[in-house]
Formats: structure tokens, C-alpha cells, sequence
């Protein structure tokens, strides 16, 4: 069976390297390769439910090991890292319920995306998501786990600028995108903390090892992970990044937003049920900030006036009740929830074009009269709280600032230092002179000799102090003024180009991916 469950994540994978490569070469391109991409989606998404559902069934007759092992990504004296899947129990029963959503949702955008002009790069997308989400949810080590969630992070950051063109689209996507990576923080320090007290980063062992921790420390992993988990579903503070994700197209948002990745927080919370109960203080955290964003989310909802924003905040709620309910320690309710919520959510999404069409003549059910008067309510409302303007007050502005007060310190001190300005090295060259004068050593004057000798001892004496006199006037004394300061200057530009090199996006995330990679290869 082994091979089977590998197949769920590894078949979308395999669709959107095939489109992605084959577009890329215009084999299909335009309209006349629409159906060429379709067809490839739809059977690889296809076999990945035929899979999953085969597979829930032989794991309800107990046909199945609970898990399979493909082998170690890495091995380092006691740790290891496994590549391991899980093949039943809820990871699976959610893994069906996903990829089947994902079917629907792809077979309607065949018809909704007809014409578009990035219908290849829509749908290689949404294969490379489809594949990180079921890796995510079937993956039994904590860092595949991250690897998917991370591949569908950059997935909705593509499809929320969809219409690149657009600033408002790209403006969202980059607002959607920061606000994530702060969760990614906690979840990167989670499996940090995992791997040096548990020594692995299974789900599992994490699981299994939450007893033999100390309460702090077994408190410090959960608000790790819960941190994750709450920017991931968008929990208060993270709330507004989710009405801003509503700028990519319908199905996307359907399936990203309210089918499946936004419930992967909740996914990450009950998939660590023992660590949680481990620590009263993380269950009582999940509780309050799970009931804080319900009440903020249905108190805004009331105000907005086109659909894909009510239901969002709609969704925001019922996800702060999944918290609530974790909570509170009720993990079955909560995990039926989920799913429940899933479906239903990512139908009334799917259907939000038509359903004003729908409902025409029905009027909308107003609020009691008391809500209705309420206009400092209305208006917290209208303003969504100003929860994003609060946290670009206490969190953007003041990094901004540390940002602009360190340019400052680079430019000013860093840099002039590197550089040796004219003032410094005058200020240099005059004491070294004031200090020759002091001395009485008239080593200005280049007629001058050192030392003098007679003899062949003597004149080897003397060419070697003419030499060593040569080489600390012209490099030591003088040299402070020419030769040293040319090089300290190359130095400097170098120093200042190196910087710039590193402050890229790119090597940035690459040189914390390799001191990542260093730091777990240590261990």
C-alpha cells in the first residue's frame, strides 16, 4: 500500500511539472491547448481521489499500517529526519474530503477560466497546491509538513496576484504573503524546538514525547505551533490579510480560502491534540483568540456589502469557533466541524457570482433594532475595527523606523569607517607626524638612512633595516595615507557590494535556508 498513498500528493505534483514545462515550450499554449491542460488536471487530480477513497476504505477494515516510511532526508548521528506518510485516521479521511473538493473545483474552473489569458499558469498553480496540501495533511514529519505549507503559501501569494497587472492585486498578495511568513516563524521555531528537546520532528514522537517535557517548555512548542496555526486561519491579529486574498479569482478563492488551505491552522491544532492537553495555558490562548475572532469577525461581516467579503468574514468566524472548541477540548466537534465547514464554505464561494441572481427579491435579513442605532458600532464595523491600521501602528512602522535608524548607522558610521575619509586619515596622518617630530625621528625625509655599517655584516644590516624601514614608512607610517587606505576603500566598496548582494530576497532566504540546513545537519 505503500506505493498507493504516495500517489495522493506525488500525482497533482507530477500534473503541474507536465503543465507547467510543456507551456513553458508552448507544446500548449492559448485556447488550442486548454483542453491538453484540462485533461492532464483533471486525471491526475482524478487518480488522487480514486487513491485516497480506496484507501479510506481499506483503512475503515483495518487493511492499512498506520504509517509508511520512503526513507531519510537526513540522518545525523541521533537525528533523522524521515520521509513518512500517514496512511489512515483523520490525516486520510481529510486528505479524501480535500482532493475531492479539489476536483470539483478544478473541473468547474475548466469552464470558468475558458478564454483567460493566463489559463496554464492558473492551473499549473492549482495542481502545485493540490499537491502541497495533500502533502501537508498526509506528510507524518513536521518539516514536510512545513514544506507543503510553505509551496501553498507561495501558492495563494500567485493566484491572489493573478491579474499582476492590477497594483491593488500585487499590493494584496505581498500584504497576504508578509502576514503568513510570521506564522512561519513560530511554526520554523516549533520544529526547532522539537528537534533539540525531542530530539525528532515527527508528529508522533512530538506527540508522544509532550508528556516526559517540562510544563514551560511543553507550553513554549504548543504557542509555537499555535502561532502558526492562528496567521495560517486567520486569527485575530492576522484577521485582515484574508479579506485582502479575495482579490484572486472565484475558484481559487473557493479552494484556497474556503475549502481547504485556510483550515490548515486548524488541521495543525488537532493534529497535536497530546501536546496541547500537555499545556493548559496554549488551550487556554486557543480559546480566547479563537472567541476574540468570532466576535470581531461577525461584528464586521454585518457592515460589508459585496459577497466574497461577507462570506470571508463569515469564514473567519467559524474558524474562531474551530479554536474555541479546541480549546475547550472538545477535538471531535471540532474536527467534524472542519470538514463540515469545508464543503459548505466552498460551495457558497464557488456559487458567489450567481447567488446575488439567485436570491433576487429576497430581501437580506436586517439587524435588531438595537445593533441598528448603534452608530459608533456601525462604524468599527465599517472600519473593520482598524485592526490593520492598528497593527501597522505597533508593528510595521516601528521595524520601519529600526529599518531607517540602521541605514542610518551604515551610512554615517559603517560605511565611513570601511571608506577612511579624508578628515579621519588627515587626523591619522598628523599624529603619526606630530608623534615622529616627538621622537625626533626625521623619517619624512627619504634621503635619510636608518642604519648604516661597514663591512659585508654591516651592509646586509643595513639593506635589512633599509628594508624593514622601507616597508613600515611606506605601508605602517605613510602607507596609513596611500597603499592602505586604496585597499580599505576596495575593501569597503566590497563590504558595501556584498551587502547589497545579501540584502536581496532571494540569497536572503537562501543563506537562512543553508544556515537552516547547517544548523539540523550539526545536530
Amino acid at each position: 500500500m505503500a506505493i498507493w498513498t504516495v500517489l495522493i500528493p506525488l500525482s497533482p505534483l507530477l500534473a503541474a511539472l507536465l503543465v507547467g514545462g510543456l507551456n513553458f515550450f508552448h507544446i500548449i499554449d492559448g485556447e488550442s491547448g486548454e483542453k491538453a491542460t484540462a485533461r492532464i488536471t483533471l486525471l491526475a487530480i482524478s487518480v488522487s481521489v480514486a487513491t485516497a477513497l480506496g484507501l479510506l476504505a481499506c483503512d475503515q477494515f483495518g487493511k492499512l499500517a498506520t504509517s509508511y516510511h520512503y526513507g531519510d532526508w537526513l540522518n545525523s548521528g541521533k537525528l533523522a529526519i524521515a520521509f513518512k506518510l500517514t496512511s489512515g485516521g483523520f490525516n486520510l479521511a481529510l486528505a479524501s474530503l480535500f482532493s475531492l473538493l479539489l476536483l470539483i473545483v478544478m473541473r468547474f474552473s475548466v469552464n470558468y477560466m475558458h478564454r483567460e489569458a493566463g489559463f496554464h499558469r492558473f492551473f499549473f498553480i492549482l495542481n502545485l497546491f493540490a499537491a502541497a496540501m495533500l502533502l501537508l495533511v498526509l506528510s507524518g514529519n513536521a518539516v514536510f509538513s512545513f514544506i507543503g505549507w510553505e509551496i501553498a503559501g507561495v501558492c495563494s501569494y500567485w493566484l491572489i496576484a493573478y491579474a499582476y497587472d492590477r497594483p491593488v492585486a500585487s499590493h494584496n498578495a505581498t500584504r497576504a504573503f508578509v502576514t503568513n511568513r510570521v506564522g512561519d516563524g513560530g511554526f520554523i521555531l516549533a520544529i526547532g524546538l522539537a528537534l533539540a528537546w525531542l530530539e525528532s520532528a515527527d508528529w508522533r514522537a512530538i506527540n508522544n514525547g509532550a508528556a516526559d517535557l517540562d510544563h514551560g517548555d511543553a507550553t513554549l512548542l504548543a504557542l509555537s505551533f499555535a502561532l502558526a496555526a492562528f496567521a495560517k486561519s486567520a486569527q485575530v491579529p492576522f484577521t485582515p490579510w484574508l479579506a485582502r486574498a479575495m482579490e484572486g479569482p472565484t475558484p481559487s478563492s473557493a479552494i484556497f480560502y474556503g475549502g481547504v488551505m485556510i483550515h490548515a491552522g486548524i488541521f495543525l491544532i488537532i493534529q497535536l491534540r497530546p501536546l496541547f492537553e500537555q499545556a493548559p495555558l496554549a488551550m487556554w490562548v486557543l480559546a480566547v483568540v479563537g472567541a476574540l475572532t468570532t466576535i470581531y469577525s461577525y461584528w464586521v461581516g454585518l457592515s460589508q456589502t459585496d459577497i466574497k467579503s461577507s462570506q470571508i468574514f463569515a469564514t473567519s468566524a467559524q474558524l474562531g469557533l474551530m479554536f474555541v472548541e479546541c480549546g475547550l477540548g472538545f477535538w471531535t466537534l471540532a474536527a467534524w466541524h472542519l470538514g463540515a465547514h469545508a464543503v459548505v464554505r466552498c460551495y457558497l464561494l464557488l456559487t458567489s457570482p450567481s447567488i446575488l441572481h439567485n436570491t433576487r427579491g429576497r430581501p437580506t435579513k436586517p439587524v435588531s433594532p438595537m445593533l441598528a442605532n448603534c452608530r459608533w458600532g456601525f462604524m468599527v464595523s465599517l472600519q473593520r475595527g482598524w485592526l490593520e491600521a492598528a497593527m501597522d501602528w505597533m508593528l510595521v512602522k516601528p521595524i520601519q523606523q529600526l529599518a531607517r535608524d540602521m541605514r542610518y548607522i551604515d551610512e554615517h558610521i559603517v560605511d565611513p569607517a570601511l571608506g577612511a575619509p579624508a578628515p579621519a586619515i588627515k587626523a591619522i596622518s598628523s599624529l603619526v607626524e606630530w608623534e615622529e617630530q616627538k621622537m625626533g625621528a626625521n623619517l619624512t625625509s627619504e634621503e635619510d638612512r636608518f642604519a648604516q655599517g661597514s663591512g659585508l655584516a654591516g651592509k646586509l644590516a643595513e639593506w635589512t633595516a633599509a628594508l624593514l624601514h622601507w616597508f613600515e614608512y611606506r605601508f605602517i607610517l605613510r602607507g596609513i595615507g596611500r597603499d592602505s587606505i586604496r585597499l580599505g576603500r576596495r575593501l569597503g566598496r566590497a563590504a558595501n557590494r556584498f551587502e547589497l548582494l545579501l540584502l536581496r530576497p532571494r540569497y536572503l532566504a537562501l543563506f537562512v535556508l543553508i544556515t537552516l540546513m547547517v544548523a539540523l545537519g550539526y545536530r
